[in-house]
């Protein structure tokens, strides 16, 4: 019964299989067309869209097969084998670039030529009701401009326009230069050759056509007013060039396009035309040196006396920083003297002391103007010190004994930042910032230390961006500058308020260790060597 069922499915497979043999055979090259069904489109054109051609992969694939199933070698449900042929796999990235065509210089200069040749075409072509620029029927000069990157554009212009509005053209389109022209036919032919920019030329001949100059420049950018401004020099176009200076003179400048105003018109010597008044933003017309520096001077004492008695504490903080800079990047031209930061600093130290002594006698009225007061030190303070003249302000703030001692009169809360200006010295002093003699070093110790132990730990807490370690690598500097019996006394000191102060009091471990080194192991290193030299040198006299 198994025998009959395969003998009539193999029977039938076959037949189909010719079936369709016999179909492709005798329509080749016709493609059916799909069904309209919506249900079966997508089965429909799998089936139909791959006609079973002799030549194609699919028609070799069922004769293997149907050879293989004659043999008896397949099971007749078998589906029929895949095909050979394997898909190609996608490229790799490798493969990309290296089939990537290389850029073309010469490609990329044509391409810019030919956005120019657009450009300047779109010029040529915008032209209002009226206007008889680039009008071919009513014009007498074919006007050739060519460039040395190959760029040559016609246009049509009118000679006595052109003669009007430019003495280069009056000379060379004179009326003798017409009656020489008379026997040839209109329209006489003019070309320019070795132009810098056609499209600017362009741009500066058509403001010849027009009556409102002003308004047809606002379209217009300053780069490209410049490119108008230089060829209407060229050509002796006045009104050209003065429209352009008013341009100039009123649009905004980005800070790029300073530069190149500035040269341009240095370049074009159109002082008498109103050069001056453009240049008059960039720069300020003084008589002679001493009085810019003199003016420069002026202006930033009166800017920092304005941040210094500034109300709003947010503005005066960004405006500090923007005063910093501005200073910092002018840092070596002489443009502030040392005597108008010290005046101002003096100011501040007055007000200081005066709040702190108040605040001492318990009189806490305006107390607030001790930070203020001290911020505003501290500030300049590191003015002085970008400039390299804080010398004279260390030795100033060392001898302020009298604030020393009502220090501890005065609560934490309030007096903590005059400590962050004895912080500042020490930074600048470890740092090499400040060359202050050694007894002006041991004075700052000797007047600030003690208070500045009492504050370290309100400053730690209080004052947001506080780099500590920086403060005590200063403070640990500051003392190893000092003579050796002078370290020990100061260190010792330290070593007994730090196990009793904790976190409250600066760690300066790292000094006490170099002092250490120098005072015990050195020594201890240097007196073993000089033994051993009085021995080796008693031996040598006495063999």
């Amino acid at each position: 019964m198994a025998t009959t069922t395969t003998t009539t499915t193999t029977t039938t497979f076959l037949k189909l299989v010719e079936e369709q043999e016999q179909e492709q055979q005798t329509q080749p090259t016709t493609k059916p067309k799909r069904r309209s069904n919506n249900h079966s489109h997508h089965r429909s054109s799998n089936i139909i869209d791959s006609p079973l051609c002799p030549s194609s992969p699919s028609s070799s694939t069922f004769t293997k097969f149907n050879s293989a199933l004659t043999a008896g070698l397949l099971n007749p449900m078998s589906p029929p084998p895949p095909s050979i042929d394997k898909a190609r796999s996608s490229p790799t990235l490798f493969q990309m670039m290296s089939t990537e065509p290389e850029p073309n210089p010469k490609a990329q200069t044509h391409d810019v030529q030919t956005l120019a040749v657009h450009r300047i075409y779109d010029i040529l072509n915008s032209r209002s009701p009226g206007n008889q620029f680039n009008d071919p029927s009513s014009s007498d000069i074919k006007l050739t401009l060519s460039s040395e990157d190959g760029i040559s554009v016609s246009m049509n212009v009118h000679r006595h326009i052109l003669v009007a509005n430019s003495r280069f053209f009056s000379v060379k389109l004179s009326d003798r230069w017409a009656k020489q022209q008379c026997s040839s036919s209109l329209p006489y032919i003019v070309e320019i050759a070795d132009c810098d920019d056609v499209e600017v030329y362009i741009q500066a001949l058509r403001l010849m056509y027009c009556k409102d100059l002003r308004k047809m420049l606002m379209r217009e950018d300053v780069s490209t007013v410049l490119g108008i401004l230089k060829v209407s020099s060229a050509i002796g176009f006045d009104a050209g060039v003065l429209s352009c200076l008013e341009y100039l003179e009123a649009a905004p400048w980005a800070e790029d396009e300073e530069e190149k105003v500035a040269s341009l018109l240095s370049e074009l010597r159109l002082e008498a035309v109103g050069a001056g008044d453009v240049l008059k933003r960039v720069s300020i017309e003084v008589r002679n040196a001493n009085e810019e520096v003199n003016d420069n001077e002026e202006v930033l004492v009166k800017l920092i006396h304005v941040v210094l008695e500034g109300k709003d504490e947010k503005a005066r903080r960004e405006m500090k920083g923007l005063v910093s800079k501005m200073l910092h990047e002018n840092s070596s031209h002489n443009d502030l003297r040392k005597e108008s930061l010290y005046s101002a600093c003096d100011d501040c130290l007055q007000l200081l002391r005066h709040h702190f002594l108040r605040a001492a006698a318990s009189d806490l009225q305006d107390v607030n103007q001790i930070a203020r007061q001290a911020d505003n030190l501290h500030w300049i303070l590191d003015i002085l010190i970008d400039r390299q003249v804080g010398e004279d302000f260390l030795k100033t703030w060392a001898s302020q004994s009298e604030l020393s001692e009502a220090h501890s009169k005065v609560l934490a809360i309030h007096r903590f930042e005059v400590s962050r200006v004895t912080a500042r010295l020490f930074v600048g002093i470890g740092k090499g910032q400040l060359l202050a003699s050694k007894d002006v070093r041991c004075l700052l110790l000797k007047t600030w230390l003690v208070p500045f132990y009492d504050d370290f730990g309100w400053m730690k807490r209080a004052t947001k961006g506080l780099d500590r370690h920086l403060i005590e690598d200063g403070l640990s500097n500051t003392i190893l500058t000092l003579p050796l019996s002078w370290q020990q006394e100061i260190l010792l000191g330290w070593f007994n308020r730090f196990l009793n102060s904790g976190e409250d009091c600066p760690n300066i471990q790292r000094g006490f260790e170099v002092w250490w080194r120098r005072a015990f192991w050195k020594r201890n290193k240097e007196q073993e060597r000089a033994q051993q030299l009085r021995i080796t040198t008693a031996t040598i006299e006495n063999p």
